[in-house]
């Protein structure tokens, strides 16, 4: 195996280790130099630096690298900031994910991509909106990423598979899994027309606190945010706060535009 395979193994094995998020990950691979002279630093030294919260099991190994390897056989790409492939949009989120699990394909750099986001209790209203809104975007050649909720997000994938455009999904589990099971069928069709996106391990079932971390990668591959109905202190506005940090332009649909 060669030195940038073993490098890229030793990240996916990093990116299974308990408490170990991106920001830590980025920190480990410093501390050490490269990735894969991590394999080689006892856990105590990690936990004395503060990279780890608990120094019991905060190093574990286990054989990862069979597990990287099956991947393919699964449809599923592993990207890293190692690959060339690697989005540059993520650059712009201070935590960019240090790997991501694809199915079907990952957003062209060349194009615009724009976010369309909301509530999963939506109006009608917010709902046809999303969909006529993505059904035009993608009719102009725009991408669209989106959550795969309920209401909004589920409404402007429809749209913009219906303007013959492409379309992503950022899942808050694994990319094997499709949460809510109500838009399986829509599942498919993003995987026809784009690509499923998740930081989570393949088989990994939805859990809460994954939908906040997930939404910095919404963000972070879309030029521009469109909030269509929102609450306050809700998953929507969270991503478009983030999206100003990161410096995207961000939009909002007004009251009853029909």
């Amino acid at each position: 195996m060669g030195a940038e395979a073993l490098e890229k193994v030793s990240l996916y094995w990093l990116c299974h280790l308990p408490e170990a998020g991106a920001l830590q990950i980025r920190r480990i691979g410093e501390l050490a130099g490269s990735f894969r002279e991590a394999y080689y630093i006892e856990g105590t030294q990690l936990w004395k630096k503060g990279i780890f919260k608990k120094e019991e099991n905060a190093y574990r190994f286990d054989n990862w690298k069979e597990e990287y390897y099956r991947l393919s056989e699964k449809g599923i790409r592993f990207i890293t900031p190692l690959d060339a492939d690697y989005p540059k949009r993520l650059y712009s989120v201070y935590d960019y994910p240090m790997g991501l699990y694809i199915k079907g394909e990952l957003p062209a750099e060349d194009r615009a991509t724009a976010a369309v986001i909301g509530a999963r209790n939506c109006t009608f209203y917010g709902k046809q909106s999303a969909e006529y809104i993505s059904r035009e975007l993608a009719g102009q050649g725009v991408q669209v990423i989106s959550g795969l909720a309920l209401g909004i997000d589920g409404a402007g994938h429809a749209g913009a598979v219906k303007g013959g455009g492409r379309t992503f999904a950022v899942l808050g589990c694994g990319v094997n899994i499709c949460y809510p099971k109500t838009n399986y069928r829509l599942f498919e069709q993003i995987l026809e027309k784009g690509g499923i996106i998740s930081e989570y391990a393949p088989q990994e079932e939805p859990c809460a606190r994954n939908f906040p971390v997930r939404n910095r990668i919404i963000s972070g591959l879309s030029d521009a945010i469109l909030v269509i109905e929102a609450r306050q202190k809700s998953g929507s506005l969270i991503t478009a706060q983030l999206g100003l940090e990161q410096g995207k332009d961000i939009y909002a649909l007004p009251g009853r535009i029909t």
